[in-house]
């Protein structure tokens, strides 16, 4: 993965982020050193706020955890990583701290009850968690000012990305008591909240996957329709994937509960290096 050696916390914290999030793992192949490195501690911190809600047993334990990572990030600047592989390699990294506090806010959310009201707050908390990530990533490969002007497709590629994320962890979510998708859809579709925890497909929640896919396609058409500096292509690059994610998931007869929507490795993979030839998203 690297030119150079890289210290023994950024070799765990890249370990962690391939066998956890291994799209954006394939992603940092296309990324130039050093920026590298900072993507790798960037996605591995990601990694650690995003599971906090799957391992913790009562939402206050989450609570705990997530305040512990923002006392963690305040002590980067006195050079204080508490011994934590994903710490230390921020602290390698050159990112600039002050950009992750608010993605461990936006995690709060995660460990709330509440379900999203409609597709515009499904929007909003992709816009800070997903979005955001690319959007930090974008500024460590090309800059504030390349960044900047490549917002609105970061944000519809985060999105894209979020939305197909949340749709492939619904069994997941499901079997936590977690309900991701948005409630006036749900009720549009005269879908029981109680038949998807229950892991019950049905054809009302089918079409539910389908209006959140087809949601997900439109951010991922504008994403692809927006400029950008080619220099920033490997933040938004997941979002490359969404298509076969969708595909499957849209599939007739798809029961999300008892099949998988694992794409092999090396198809993904040729997907990502057909886009970085044609510097596309």
């Amino acid at each position: 993965m690297a030119q150079k050696a890289m210290s023994t916390s950024m070799t765990a914290s890249l370990n962690e982020v391939r066998l956890h999030d291994h799209d954006r793992f394939l992603t940092l192949l296309f990324a130039p050193m050093p920026q590298r490195l900072s993507l790798i501690a960037l996605y591995a911190f990601n990694l650690e706020i995003a599971r906090i809600a799957e391992t913790v047993t009562e939402p206050m334990m989450g609570h705990i955890r997530l305040q512990w990572w923002r006392e963690t990030l305040e002590g980067l600047a006195n050079g204080e990583t508490r011994g934590h592989a994903a710490a230390v390699a921020l602290s390698e990294s050159g990112l600039d701290i002050r950009q992750l506090q608010p993605l461990i806010d936006a995690r709060e959310r995660d460990l709330s009850e509440d379900v999203f009201e409609d597709m515009a707050a499904l929007d909003d908390y992709a816009t800070k968690t997903s979005a955001a990530v690319m959007g930090i990533a974008a500024r460590a490969l090309g800059g504030e000012e390349k960044a900047g002007a490549a917002a609105d497709a970061i944000r519809h590629a985060g999105i894209a990305y979020a939305l197909t994320g949340l749709l492939r962890a619904l069994p997941v979510h499901a079997s936590q008591g977690r309900l991701t998708m948005p409630a006036d859809v749900l009720l549009r579709r005269n879908v029981d909240p109680h038949t998807i925890l229950a892991g019950e497909m049905t054809e009302g929640l089918r079409a539910v996957i389908r209006d959140v896919a087809d949601h997900a396609l439109s951010h991922l058409s504008a994403a692809r329709m927006a400029d950008f500096d080619p220099q920033l292509l490997p933040a938004l690059m997941p979002a490359s994937l969404c298509d076969r994610y969708l595909d499957m998931m849209t599939a007739p007869g798809f029961d999300p509960f008892r099949e998988r929507t694992d794409v092999p490795a090396f198809l993904r993979q040729l997907k990502l290096l057909g886009r970085n030839l044609r510097k596309k998203i």
